[in-house]
């Protein structure tokens, strides 16, 4: 375990040194036996015609983290932008909107289903599901989005996702949508959490923001809830946990990309984790526990990534400086796996 007291270890909770320490346990180790994909494969479910960067930016934090591969499903106006940021990311034009519904001149509007099915047929080429990036309001994609978080719950097994955004604006229209998918991290800031609480009958300003995170949790049935802020507070309805891993001072737009980038990079390797993909010592924690492990890492490592990014850029920090740090802000906190039978193969920076 990294022990420099002058780096992201600095100051922090006992009870975050040992998050980390379980945040280990879900990190595939890298053996030759692995072949293409086996170490996750992120889609990102986002980007407009206003909105590019922001998948981008999610997209590359699930690669730069470690993903093997790493989708951008967007709207057809935004893929060629989309793919002029980086031959790296596979980008599908497959996620429809008003306008591109029109270009095809079709007279009768089509159903969530039909509109939800070039996704859906991508399913079985990807582990986790990010659904929010630049995804705008769109009545048109709301259907569809709306229709794909159905199919990916009712799927066997159901597909873990991460919800940002105007996900989350979705969602507060119609909780239902989400209630129950135990398989699910949402990531409000402050004012969508608000929204949200509202939404399912709850009052956010009354009581401890730890507590109110584990009753929103509870009361949408173990989706795991995921408070930015000054500190995270992160609850699945069982448990909850604070990250309070040093971030820093700039609040840019495109930060919370880099947070579900990660995060849908946990939750595939928690999927081989929980899969026995490589060998993994007894006891083995159980999905409620890793749900809550895969929310804390995806948090700490975006707070590190923050943290160093501020140190170099001050106040002229931008989205991307995040990106630049995903790398070293893993291997600072958490620390290449060693491989079974392996001593010695932890690296810090």
């Amino acid at each position: 375990m990294p022990t420099d007291e002058t780096g992201p270890h600095a100051n922090m909770s006992s009870a975050s040194r040992a998050m980390l320490a379980k945040v280990r346990k879900l990190v595939p180790p890298m053996l030759e036996k692995f072949h293409k994909g086996q170490q996750g494969r992120v889609a990102v479910i986002g980007g407009s015609i206003d909105y590019t960067g922001a998948p981008y930016f999610s997209a590359m934090a699930s690669a730069r983290l470690g993903c093997d591969m790493s989708y951008v499903f967007c709207e057809p106006s935004a893929a060629p932008t989309i793919k002029s940021y980086s031959p790296n990311l596979m980008v599908s034009p497959i996620l429809r909107s008003t306008a591109s519904i029109l270009a095809q001149n079709s007279s009768d509007p089509p159903s969530g289903e039909e509109l939800a099915k070039p996704i859906l047929d991508m399913f079985p080429r990807v582990h986790v599901l990010v659904i929010g990036p630049g995804l705008g309001r769109d009545l048109v994609t709301q259907k569809q989005v709306k229709a794909v978080i159905q199919a990916a719950r009712r799927h066997d097994p159901p597909i873990p996702m991460v919800l940002d955004a105007d996900a989350l604006w979705l969602i507060q229209t119609d909780p239902d949508v989400i209630k129950g998918h135990k398989e699910c991290i949402l990531t409000p800031n402050v004012v969508e959490f608000g929204r949200l609480a509202r939404a399912v009958g709850l009052d956010p300003i009354q009581g401890d923001p730890a507590k109110m995170c584990q009753e929103l949790s509870k009361t949408l049935d173990g989706v795991c809830i995921l408070q930015k802020g000054v500190v995270d507070y992160i609850s699945q309805g069982i448990d909850t946990t604070i990250s309070d891993v040093k971030g820093g001072l700039k609040r840019s737009g495109g930060q919370g990309d880099t947070l579900t980038g990660s995060l849908g990079t946990f939750l595939a390797w928690r999927e081989l984790y929980h899969q026995g993909l490589w060998d993994i010592p007894e006891p083995k924690m159980s999905r409620e526990e890793t749900l809550l492990v895969a929310a804390f890492a995806g948090s700490a490592i975006t707070r590190e990534c923050s943290r160093r990014a501020f140190e170099k850029r001050q106040r002229s920090l931008q989205a991307s400086d995040l990106t630049d740090e995903v790398h070293n802000s893993f291997l600072a906190l958490i620390g290449e796996p060693e491989a079974p039978g392996v001593q010695g193969s932890h690296s810090y920076l």
